[in-house]
């Protein structure tokens, strides 16, 4: 792993803190690279596991109020109920921000997907959604790395941005990438800041680190101006779009990256997840609100942008015991984005008649089929790299055609 792992990184990250900013400039002498068409490809993380059936219910399937029971939503056209999207298919009231995206052909949902590998451990699903893998192999890079190592070629400009932290597995590996997070967190007052810069000037480890923070800091404050980089970002739902806001303008920005992942947690509705109100309906709002914040944040840039929000796992379709929801399988992807042919619901429905080992949604679409249409269509990568480079062993897995706006 490259970034984040030296003494240098480490060294950078905490001056760089002081700016809002982590190991956002590029290599002295470099710049950020452009992608084919000038593209960009943010992935959303979405940590805890979605219910995918709470986000979009198949409202038309005539188990689904039997299924559901008391988490049953209620029907488009009730008071505070669900948002129609087709004759089946209604969204969460507290996802209404992104209906004008459906309604535009922007924003469109794959449901009963899965990410390919069996298991119910948060912790060993997010490592292989992450990794693209299917088994647990001692997986030391991300996915979405090993694309970026592709289509830089030998290119050492950076085309990858972790935003809210630490670099997360997808995007760690041989390329280098750029990271983003607010102030607030592991700052150094910049009057240190300064008084670090002739002590370690002439250091081979220390000073092109400190030159590469400063550097950092004068990128972001450009883009995000002095009041985004000095506010707090809080935590929680509504943190998400703050977050959001600042991934769209870092990757829109002329001379930015073009390939962004950022998290969001508090899926893991064990405990009264609520229904149209409660728990997850704030989680919903803070994440709608933030793609919304996302979208508006790229301006022109956001008519050549895709968005693919995927989860580890989904959660059972009976309640529990606790008014909340278990670990499940099956649960749903979010697509959006003007490069994005939305304004439906694909993949295959695969009814709740019967469940996957009687309590979870099966799964119909791999999500790595996703990804690899969205790499495909959207950056030129061909079948083969997919199949056993960025997705290794996945030759069975043909690419979801028709996501893209040609």
């Amino acid at each position: 792993m490259v970034c984040c792992t030296s003494s240098r990184r480490r060294f950078f990250g905490l001056v760089a803190g002081g700016a809002g900013v982590f190991a956002l400039a590029a290599l002295p002498g470099a710049v950020f690279a452009a992608v084919p068409g000038d593209r960009r490809f943010v992935v959303v993380l979405l940590r805890g596991a979605l219910d995918g059936m709470a986000a979009v219910a198949p409202v038309g399937d005539p188990l689904y109020q039997e299924k559901r029971g008391a988490l049953a939503l209620k029907s488009p056209g009730d008071g505070g109920g669900t948002i129609a999207l087709d004759r089946f298919f209604a969204l969460h009231p507290s996802l209404a921000a992104i209906e004008p995206y459906y309604r535009r052909g922007e924003l469109l949902f794959v449901h009963a997907a899965a990410n390919g590998y069996r298991t119910r451990s948060h912790f060993d699903a997010q490592d292989l959604m992450e990794s693209g893998l299917t088994a647990k192999e001692g997986e030391s890079d991300g996915w979405l790395n090993r694309a970026i190592v592709l289509l830089q070629g030998g290119d050492r400009a950076r085309l990858g941005l972790a935003v809210g932290g630490a670099v997360p597995l997808i995007l760690r590996g041989k390329a280098e990438v750029a990271s983003w997070e607010p102030r607030g967190i592991g700052t150094l007052d910049s009057d240190l800041i300064a008084a670090l810069k002739p002590i370690y000037a002439r250091d081979s480890l220390f000073g092109p680190a400190l030159a590469e923070g400063i550097k950092a800091q004068v990128f972001s404050n450009a883009v995000l101006g002095d009041e985004a980089m000095g506010k707090g970002m809080g935590f929680g739902p509504k943190a998400f779009a703050a977050l959001a806001d600042a991934a769209g303008k870092l990757i829109a920005a002329p001379n930015g990256p073009r390939i962004a992942a950022l998290d969001m947690g508090g899926w893991d509705t064990h405990v009264n997840q609520g229904a149209e109100t409660g728990r997850l309906a704030q989680n919903l709002e803070g994440f709608a609100a933030g793609l919304d914040a996302l979208a508006k944040a790229m301006g022109p840039a956001w008519r050549k942008t895709a968005v693919v929000a995927v989860t580890e796992f989904g959660r059972t379709v009976a309640v529990n015991g606790n008014n909340g929801t278990d670990h499940g399988t099956a649960s749903v992807l979010f697509i959006m984005g003007g490069a994005v042919r939305g304004g439906r619901v694909a993949g295959d429905w695969p009814g709740l008649a019967k469940l996957q080992d009687d309590r979870d949604l099966h799964m119909t679409t791999d999500s790595r089929a996703v990804m690899k249409a969205v790499l495909r269509d959207h950056f030129g990568v061909d079948r083969k790299a997919l199949d056993t480079r960025i997705f290794p062993a996945t030759a069975g897995l043909r690419p979801f055609d028709g996501l893209l706006r040609a």
